[in-house]
């Protein structure tokens, strides 16, 4: 029987009260660091996993009740599985859908704020507690009229710490990421962008309805309705979806048929939205989707969507075809367009720029370079992470003083890696389908 999560009472919401709770936090880190060197001093065989579980649960639960966007960052981290050591993967993977919830008292608060009354005025059944608790809001199954409604209420005070949030964050990040600090704003500007949108329902709303509707017509996808009658600023209400998500649909035992179904799907979701629509669906997490009866495969949130600018778009794609057929003058080009290389490198810094992001992207690409894939190959993941730790660890990275890469790569790459991760959660084998001009 699973173990009922404790509900919060309340929430910080002022900057004030945040910041306390991060200090906090960083002064337990600190402790967990002393007590691990003074045993280490005894026992010098001694590892880091001790001390990465002591520092990964009080950040965990630190986040857990800040929630927002400071448990949103650590979700997004965990989502790679070289970024973070595997302490620090198995606690944040649980903000998901596995955070703690935020009691019914508060919940009510918000309907009262937002529609004047509570959400038994409104339904005719409403949970009191939480179904699904994840960064940013958590899910209730309520009934109206002899329809069942997923509805999802933001946490209070989310939108507006997004901000001062990052900030705080910043120190854990630096140090869990091993970026330079200039690499890291650059990227945080991206981050700030998508996580604002991400409080902002009535935007989720017409995307989801946008999305979906354009997606209607692809093999084994479904999508719920939205009601924005019953919804507002911060509070959605759509059809609950019946199903299991990934996680549990895989203890059910799937024959291998239904897995390479389910990961076809995926795949046609991702390849439509992409190379037709320009926009994707861009937090691919096994929280995101539902498998149902008959191995239907349900999207049910769209809070992070990435608009894919054309000229990024034409770029980075180019250098994923299989035969780059492309001159010295013209690659130059798309590297600068890509900000992976700039007229500040030195030429020994171009060269050895433009040799690994070439190899980077090709490795993602390699997916496309046939027919079909079998994303259950383990030696395809080790290559990925065996170039990330070489990254990470690189002295001209780490020397560089500027960001590499365009922001618009960071939530791309986090797409195709987190596509590339559900495929091999499902050990799938599909067809790689592709653009005419990607053959």
């Amino acid at each position: 029987m699973t173990q009922k999560i404790k509900e919060q009472q309340s929430i910080p919401v002022s900057k004030v009260q945040r910041a306390a709770k991060f200090i906090s936090t960083g002064a337990r880190v600190g402790g967990n660091y002393m007590k691990h060197y003074a045993k280490k001093a005894v026992n010098p065989s001694m590892t880091r996993d001790d001390l990465d579980r002591s520092n990964a649960s009080d950040i965990y639960d630190s986040l857990s009740e800040l929630k927002g966007s400071a448990l949103k960052v650590a979700q997004m981290m965990a989502m790679d599985k070289n970024l973070l050591p595997r302490a620090y993967q198995d606690k944040f993977t649980m903000a998901q859908y596995s955070a703690p919830p935020l009691s019914y008292p508060l919940v009510v608060k918000t309907f009262q704020q937002h529609f004047g009354k509570g959400p038994e005025t409104i339904f005719d059944t409403f949970t009191s507690s939480a179904v699904n608790a994840a960064s940013i809001g958590q899910v209730h199954r309520a009934t109206k009229g002899g329809k069942v409604y997923a509805v999802k209420i933001q946490y209070p005070g989310v939108a507006s710490s997004v901000r001062s949030d990052l900030k705080l964050v910043k120190p854990f990040a630096l140090r869990l990421l091993n970026m330079n600090e200039k690499e890291l704003d650059h990227y945080m500007e991206e981050v700030e962008e998508k996580l604002l949108e991400e409080t902002d329902y009535e935007l989720e709303v017409r995307r989801s309805k946008e999305i979906s509707q354009a997606c209607g017509h692809i093999t084994d996808l479904q999508f719920p309705n939205y009601y924005e009658e019953l919804s507002g600023p911060r509070v959605i209400t759509m059809d609950w979806m019946e199903g299991l998500h990934l996680r549990e649909w895989l203890t059910t035992d799937p024959n291998q048929e239904a897995k390479n179904r389910v990961g076809q799907a995926l795949w046609d979701f991702y390849h439509y939205q992409v190379h037709e629509l320009k926009q994707v669906h861009a937090d691919p997490h096994p929280g995101n989707f539902i498998i149902q009866k008959d191995n239907q495969l349900a999207v049910i949130d769209f809070g992070c969507v990435k608009v894919i600018p054309e000229n990024f778009y034409t770029g980075y794609f180019s250098l994923i075809k299989k035969d780059l057929l492309i001159n010295e003058e013209e690659l130059n080009q798309i590297f600068y367009g890509l900000e992976f290389i700039s007229d500040k490198d030195s030429p020994e810094e171009k060269v050895y720029f433009k040799n690994i992001f070439k190899e980077m992207i090709s490795l993602l690409g390699k997916p496309f370079h046939a027919d079909r894939f079998d994303f259950s190959s383990d030696s395809y993941f080790q290559q990925i992470f065996a170039l990330g730790d070489k990254i990470s660890n690189d002295k001209m990275f780490r020397k560089s003083k500027q960001a590499r890469g365009s922001r618009h790569g960071l939530y791309i790459n986090r797409t195709y890696f987190g596509l590339y991760n559900l495929l091999n959660q499902l050990q799938a084998t599909v067809n790689t389908t592709k653009p005419d001009w990607l053959k």
